[in-house]
């Protein structure tokens, strides 16, 4: 499964590309200016997921249809189910492990972006991150 959702997040790259794109100045400064440590992940999270998901899902279908993990986790997730008072859980294994490979992703992102915010270990690192973030530093 780890393997599988390692695959599908490659395919990230051109959907925050592609999101970056249709990025307004309102939304610019929105994340630079809102004061919210996550702002820009709350963008990426709220203008990619729906695309990330179709784009992973298959990735990892395939990857986990090599191995039949589907199949044997269908299996065990109805019977689990089947019990009384259990709390339920997916038994779609690709929808599962799509959605904490998203999860995990936007982790590592808000993870980054704390530290290009905060500028640590030298995080800003390009001639943009540092205009762009030091202007923010700013306005505050």
């Amino acid at each position: 499964m780890n393997r599988a959702a390692e695959t599908a997040v490659s395919e990230a790259g051109t959907v925050f590309v592609n999101s970056l794109s249709k990025m307004t100045i309102t939304d610019a400064y929105n994340i630079l200016l809102s004061g919210n440590q996550n702002a820009a992940t709350t963008f990426f999270k709220t203008n990619t997921s729906k695309e990330l998901t179709s784009k992973f899902s298959p990735v990892i279908d395939k990857a986990m249809g090599e191995n039949n993990v589907s199949g044997y986790w269908n299996q065990l997730t109805t019977a689990y189910n089947n019990l009384p008072f259990s709390n339920k859980v997916e038994t779609n294994l690709t929808n599962y492990v799509t959605q904490k490979a998203i999860d995990g992703l936007f982790v590592k992102v808000a993870d980054q972006e704390l530290q290009i915010r905060e500028n640590i270990g030298g995080s800003r690192n390009t001639d943009l991150l540092s205009k762009v973030f030091g202007w923010a530093d700013t306005q505050k």
